[in-house]
């Protein structure tokens, strides 16, 4: 009988153990992050920036729970309340319309965030085409003008809006914000970050200019889009200096302006009173960043300002 060759030789059949188990991941060990003392320090500077930023806000809020026979300074004043009560903050809901406050601010906002994602994405998405004269002019005049401080043109503004009628309306108090320059190079920064093939291929399917700009880039800039979102309604609801010139009556106030009202005498001054007002202001802030928080920090690296 003919010996079979070594490409007709039957191959054995891998010796079979059983099944593996997966392997578990890894947890990362204390020198995964560094030498230990490296890491103590580390922590030590992240307490200490923690304290700094959290810390007033937590004090706050303690003091506003406080009674009346507590003390919020001084040598016996201690930073948790004996009694908390929530007094301050129905005193605060009985002294002003903060109902009406919150309204006027709601306004301001959905103004100002409408108008700053309009004008911004569209501004942006422009000056990031390259086919087109001035572009680099435009740019550097939006830049330009954003080393002015806001006091400067204070005075000017003011003219304007009351020349326009304008003085003591929610409307006077949104108009002067209405696009910001910092969020038109956010935006145009986002849309550098879009490939040319894609807008190459959108093009070739027959896409035109709106539906390019619609389906493709503002998709692809939508953390961006949350980072213009958030410093634009921070920026509405906290403001305050603008608003304590253009209002003069109490049924157009904003929250900011209406709550500082708390520290005038007329209404018996009180400090836990005002450590209440100002809860109740940054409440609005914190609940929106803390929603929006993941967009956020991926949209300050994805739309960063190419220079």
């Amino acid at each position: 009988m003919t010996s079979l060759t070594t490409a007709e030789a039957p191959r054995k059949a891998p010796r079979t153990t059983g099944t593996r188990r997966p392997r578990r991941p890894r947890l990362p060990r204390w020198r995964d992050y560094g030498r230990p003392r490296e890491l103590i320090v580390r922590y030590l500077l992240l307490l200490f920036v923690l304290g700094i930023t959290v810390g007033p806000l937590i004090w706050q809020f303690l003091a506003s729970l406080k009674s009346t026979s507590e003390d919020v300074f001084g040598a016996n004043a201690t930073l948790l309340p004996h009694d908390p009560t929530l007094r301050a903050y129905r005193a605060v809901f009985e002294q002003v319309p903060v109902a009406t406050y919150i309204w006027n601010s709601v306004i301001v906002v959905v103004l100002s965030v409408t108008s700053q994602l309009l004008f911004s994405t569209t501004a942006g998405y422009m000056l990031s085409k390259p086919a087109w004269k001035g572009r680099k002019a435009v740019w550097i005049l939006l830049a330009a003008s954003m080393m002015f401080p806001f006091e400067s043109i204070m005075v000017s503004l003011f003219l304007s809006i009351r020349d326009l009628g304008l003085v003591d309306s929610l409307v006077g108090v949104w108009l002067p914000g209405f696009v910001a320059a910092i969020n038109v190079l956010l935006m145009r920064g986002a849309f550098l970050a879009v490939p040319r093939e894609l807008e190459d291929s959108a093009m070739i399917d027959g896409a035109g200019e709106w539906q390019r700009f619609r389906h493709l880039y503002l998709p692809s800039a939508w953390g961006a889009i949350m980072v213009v979102v958030i410093n634009t309604f921070i920026a509405a609801w906290d403001d305050f200096l603008w608003p304590l010139i253009v209002l003069r009556s109490e049924s157009s106030m904003t929250l900011t302006l209406g709550l500082s009202r708390l520290q005038s005498s007329s209404f018996g001054y009180d400090q836990r009173v005002v450590m209440a007002g100002s809860v109740i202001s940054i409440v609005p802030v914190l609940v929106l960043f803390f929603i929006t928080q993941r967009w956020f920090y991926k949209g300050v690296s994805a739309g960063a300002v190419k220079f």
